[in-house]
């Protein structure tokens, strides 16, 4: 087991429908299958990182109903620390409506209850235990404060910091300087960088601007094409595996789950994009957030070769 990963994020309820298409706005499409199923960036990351053998502290604000049980019973059925989820007692637990296309796109809407309430007196405690050998993953479906003040304090003890910008929001300039690596995806990276990232051209231009920023290491993820890795020592395209998508809710938290995992272990961060890419294209082949995300034993199943 690598260095203890601490995620600091959301957890919802994900309401999935699967249809041939995405409703356009006005739309009803008649067909569909549905299915309930524990999500929220933040939780989804959680699993996939002890999922995947990371020893996983999840901090979070669920609320005090049904939604926000069975959240914290699955938490602690895949093996992480819930000491520091916080039940609110009068927010509900945060909800997504998902829709899924015949291609395994989705369109998402996120009522997020008691993850808009997770404070900085939430996460305190938490931060207190945290030092240089630790790993800290961040993402954007709580509060700003809240995630600027983790990574400023997790900076200053040198834990090394992730941050998916996800759901696609600004970021203060500081923020940049205190993480080890940034992982928007194409419309994100857009977002922070003014930059439409469409090739490897344009994802290179999106990360130097990314570095300008304070930002030491880059990589957006391009769906099926993998990842852009931007650093120092090295700027490459890393390949996904090949695989027919058919769901890809959930994928880019399995990325940085497995990402975490992978530099929790001093995996060097090419290797840990690889198998962090290994990771997401399993999820992908699966209807689901938590429900497809795989074990260690399949990403390591997964063929190098393949890459």
């Amino acid at each position: 087991m690598g260095l203890p990963i601490y995620v600091v994020g959301s957890s919802n309820t994900d309401m999935v429908v699967k249809a041939d298409k995405l409703p356009s706005p006005g739309e009803t499409v008649i067909g569909g299958s549905f299915l309930m199923n524990p999500g929220g960036k933040g939780a989804n990351q959680a699993v996939t990182a002890s999922r995947l053998g990371g020893n996983v502290t999840f901090v979070a604000s669920i609320g005090n109903d049904i939604f926000g049980r069975q959240a914290m019973q699955q938490f602690q059925r895949e093996r992480i620390n819930t000491a520091f989820i916080t039940t609110d007692k009068l927010h509900p637990s945060g909800v997504a409506l998902i829709n899924v296309d015949a291609k395994g796109e989705n369109s998402i809407a996120v009522a997020p209850g008691a993850n808009a309430q997770l404070g900085i007196p939430h996460v305190e405690q938490a931060i207190n235990l945290i030092n240089g050998q630790t790993i800290v993953l961040l993402q954007l479906e709580i509060p700003l404060s809240t995630v600027e003040y983790t990574v400023e304090q997790c900076y200053k003890k040198n834990a090394k910091v992730i941050i998916n910008p996800a759901p696609a929001n600004t970021l203060s300039e500081k923020v940049f300087k205190h993480l080890f690596v940034i992982t928007p995806n194409e419309s994100e990276a857009e977002l922070l960088t003014g930059i439409r990232v469409t090739n490897i051209e344009s994802a290179e231009r999106a990360a130097e601007v990314l570095h300008n920023k304070g930002a030491p290491n880059v990589v957006i993820t391009l769906g099926s094409k993998g990842a852009y890795l931007s650093s120092k020592d090295t700027k490459q395209l890393i390949a996904a595996p090949l695989v027919t998508a058919i769901d890809t809710t959930a994928a880019g938290d399995c990325f940085n789950g497995a990402l975490a995992v992978a530099l929790g272990e001093n995996k060097s961060l090419d290797m840990a994009v690889a198998f962090a890419c290994k990771a997401a294209s399993i999820s992908v082949t699966r209807m689901g957030a938590q429900s497809s995300l795989p074990s260690r034993k399949e990403v390591d199943e997964v063929s190098l070769a393949a890459l």
